[in-house]
């Protein structure tokens, strides 16, 4: 009797080293789980049986998702079996379907086998991501910025040569031993690619006279300037501090044309890959307008002189002069400014939240002297303490007669108004 037992999956073993590979798989594992939930354990063939059966379940529910079913009768395509089921059962299929069938006898001549031709299945094969496809068809934003990727590499690899050959000179067998040794290692790091695909990234198709938003051609840079602000409401943001409009212009045209990129989500939004997807994006969402905050100023920052706004501007001064603050002067509790400001230490908070007026006077205790003197005169007239009580008493009722008169108002105005005495969302239905 063996001493290598597995008491959850009830199996015995001939060596230690068999036991601890049980413990990896997957069988194990699955007594496991079943124990934990106070079922009986299976036993290796079960186990195997129900991987298959859960691996073909899986492939059916995998070619299910790629089946299409067409409806001849409505001339409509659904992308699962359920939606179609649903499709059948609604009245408008019945309807259509009652006229194809009338068509389809009228047609064959008073047949009426068109049962098998209303419905065609049919899978649908997965087509890759655009973006892939461009790439594959030497088009696209990924297949530019590869080109040019591939681009600066053979620039670096002519830097290399060039200052090889500044620093020795060797002779000229050696020289065409080493070449074909870079060639051979260039192909061994990177892919085999032919000699024209390592081409520059076209220029820019549109030009200072060309639309940035259709395909609108003016005579000069103003006219294309006037029609797109009133065609599209697009604008040259501080045009008075802008130094090459016409060059701002071609980067604008370059970004849409060239890398297909909206102005306004600048990276940010959805890609796209070609120039009329771009251009129809920008007029749907009125993006027809530069993004010129936050980050995006430093793209535009060659365009663009804000020198002459500078509050301490002077004719010929250099901006990129290095600027030294003022010294600030104060002490431990408190720090002056350059503007004259102070700003306190927070030890000193309680102070500072004070809000003293010092053109306020001391208020005075009024004197009740004016009262005693009212008071004598009512009694000199007559007034008595009876009087008073019944002067309050009077106060009494009045007040207690208008909390009865706007309790029944209340009662009078429910009632008017027919609240329900249950909850109802207030929405319109």
């Amino acid at each position: 009797m063996s001493q290598f037992t597995c008491l959850n999956c009830d199996a015995r073993f001939a060596s230690a080293d068999i036991q601890r590979e049980h413990y990896k798989t997957d069988w194990h594992r699955y007594n496991l789980k079943r124990r934990v939930a106070q079922l009986p354990p299976v036993t290796a063939e079960e186990f195997q049986q129900r991987v298959l059966s859960a691996r073909s379940a899986t492939d059916a529910a995998l070619v299910e998702q790629n089946i299409s079913v067409y409806c001849h009768a409505c001339r409509r395509q659904f992308g699962s079996q359920k939606a179609h089921d649903n499709h059948l059962n609604s009245k408008k299929h019945r309807e259509l379907l009652a006229k194809f069938e009338r068509d389809q006898m009228t047609a064959s001549g008073g047949s009426t086998s068109t049962s098998a031709s209303v419905c065609t299945r049919s899978v649908v094969e997965p087509r890759p991501h655009p973006a892939l496809a461009a790439a594959a068809a030497g088009k696209g934003r990924l297949a530019f910025a590869e080109r040019a990727t591939m681009r600066d590499d053979q620039e670096g690899q002519e830097m290399d040569d060039a200052d090889d050959d500044d620093f020795e000179d060797i002779e000229e067998e050696e020289v065409c031993v080493l070449n074909s040794w870079r060639s051979s290692w260039c192909i061994i790091i990177t892919p085999q690619v032919d000699s024209d695909e390592w081409d520059k990234i076209p220029e820019n198709p549109l030009t200072e006279r060309d639309c940035l938003f259709c395909q609108h051609t003016s005579d000069d840079l103003v006219e294309n300037l006037k029609h797109m602000s009133v065609a599209h409401s697009f604008f040259i943001p501080d045009t008075e501090y802008c130094t090459d409009i016409e060059g701002l212009l071609y980067y604008l045209g370059e970004k849409v044309a060239n890398y297909f990129i909206c102005l306004w989500c600048n990276d940010r939004g959805k890609t796209f890959y070609s120039l009329d997807a771009v251009r129809k994006h920008m007029v749907d969402k009125g993006h027809c307008q530069m993004l010129h905050e936050g980050m995006a100023l430093a793209e535009y920052a060659e365009y663009y002189d804000y020198s002459s706004s500078y509050p301490d501007n002077k004719d010929g001064m250099d901006i990129d002069e290095e600027v030294v603050p003022d010294l600030l002067d104060g002490d431990e509790y408190q720090l002056v400014l350059p503007s004259g400001a102070v700003i306190g230490h927070r030890s000193l908070l309680r102070y500072y939240r004070q809000r003293l007026h010092p053109e306020r006077a001391v208020v005075l205790k009024k004197s009740d002297r004016k009262l005693h003197r009212v008071l004598s005169e009512y009694r000199a007239l007559g007034w008595t303490q009876t009087q008073q009580l019944s002067a309050a008493r009077k106060a009494r009722d009045i007040h207690l007669m208008k909390r009865v008169q706007s309790k029944w108002q209340m009662k009078l105005g429910c009632k008017a108004n027919k609240l329900q005495k249950h909850y109802r969302a207030q929405v319109l239905i």
